[in-house]
């Protein structure tokens, strides 16, 4: 069996997430290629998508149109020559990922899997909605967009003619040969309830190592990133934290901020703040909190120190489809504070795994954090819960096994 993943993206959850499956699928013994615009992994796997001679001139005229409408990606004509490319014609079957990046036009997919099956892994909600890859409080998919409220959220729109892409995502669908995979069983019913429910709909969470990430030596960890023993260490992680990036609101960096400005100062004294991501010294300045910066770190071993490191890993998300950051921390055995949002309550179980607090309140929040951070007692008892459950339910052989099983289902229908 061959196995042809399609992405389009340089850093962030999704490839990370496609990226592990792909190595979880090598070793099983299952051929896998990669698909990306850019080769972002500096793998043989990974091939980038050619631009045939006259094309990029002509996407670059088509884009100045396509662009000032609200359309997005429709003006890549590359993809149509896809079906031309070796890993294409070899492949036995289609994984796509992200692919609304700027490289990928949906408007191929009826072309493209009309001999070739595919699945269609979600990693947020852009594939049913009029652009937006997250939709937070607006159900305006449901009914096919229109009046899109929030305009800039990635990817955005100059005009908005979110009822339109929505229409063309749906002919699309409805002419292609898909199997939806959904990473959380919140993003199952999302998808049940959108211009997808007629599609077979699959839930496989994503699986993450527990070899790579498991629980180390607190002291040893802490020593190699310059932190004392006897500190109390809270981690903070996210793609980008400058408040002017989109990622940085969706994330709660603010709401981060508001809730660590009010922890009693005897607390603010011994904590420290690990961070890891970009644009983290504003944010970690205006907290008064002494604060270690790691930067964006890619190095999964790296972050499993970090992660050890941590006494709480804090969570202050307004949006996600799985949370990825929550079960690699749960892995090492760090309790998670978090808000209840979307399918964050399926990892972060309170009195389990961590603490939960009401959307945007800020308070409820730091009051997670205080709580968990003075009983002692508790915390280890949800280090032990986090681990037992990444390892139950949640290692990437059981993700990668089940994907093996739905490849053959789809294949043998």
């Amino acid at each position: 069996m061959k196995v042809l993943m399609v992405n389009d993206g340089h850093q962030g959850g999704s490839i990370v997430a496609m990226n592990r499956l792909h190595t979880g699928l090598k070793e099983a013994g299952v051929e896998t290629k990669i698909l990306n615009r850019v080769n972002v992994l500096n793998s043989s796997d990974v091939i980038e998508v050619p631009h045939p001679r006259g094309i990029w001139r002509v996407e670059s005229l088509l884009r100045k149109i396509t662009w000032r409408l609200g359309l997005n990606d429709i003006h890549c004509l590359n993809t149509f020559w896809i079906k031309e490319m070796k890993p294409y014609v070899d492949a036995d079957i289609l994984n796509l990922h992200t692919i609304h990046g700027g490289f990928f036009n949906y408007l191929a997919l009826p072309t493209l899997t009309a001999k070739k099956p595919a699945i269609f892994s979600l990693h947020d909600m852009w594939s049913f909605t009029g652009h937006c890859s997250f939709s937070y409080d607006c159900d305006r998919w449901k009914i096919g967009c229109g009046k899109c409220p929030y305009p800039d959220i990635n990817p955005p729109i100059r005009r908005d003619n979110t009822r339109l892409e929505w229409k063309l995502k749906n002919w699309a669908y409805t002419h292609s040969n898909l199997t939806i995979v959904t990473p959380s069983k919140w993003l199952t019913e999302q998808a049940k309830e959108s211009m997808l429910k007629y599609l077979p709909i699959h839930y496989i969470p994503h699986g993450v190592d527990i070899e790579v990430y498991r629980p180390l030596d607190r002291e040893q960890c802490r020593s190699m990133l310059g932190i004392a023993p006897n500190r109390r260490v809270l981690m903070f992680s996210a793609m980008n934290m400058n408040q002017s990036h989109s990622h940085s609101y969706r994330k709660g960096c603010d709401l981060l901020l508001a809730a660590l400005r009010g922890l009693p100062e005897s607390l603010k004294t011994e904590c420290t703040l690990l961070l890891i991501g970009e644009g983290a010294a504003p944010l970690a300045e205006a907290v008064g909190i002494k604060a270690v910066n790691l930067g964006y770190l890619s190095n999964e071993h790296m972050q499993a120190i970090a992660y050890s490191a941590a006494d709480l890993f804090l969570c202050p998300t307004r949006a996600e489809t799985f949370g990825l950051v929550l079960l690699e921390s749960m892995a090492c055995g760090t309790p998670v504070v978090s808000f209840r949002v979307g399918p964050v309550p399926e990892l972060v179980r309170p009195g389990v795994t961590g603490f939960l607090a009401e959307p945007e309140d800020a308070k409820s929040f730091r009051q997670g954090i205080v709580a968990l951070l003075e009983d002692d007692i508790l915390r280890n008892n949800l280090r032990q819960k986090c681990r037992d459950i990444a390892v139950a339910e949640y290692s990437l052989d059981v993700q990668v096994q089940r994907y093996i099983k739905l490849y053959q289902d789809v294949l043998r229908n």
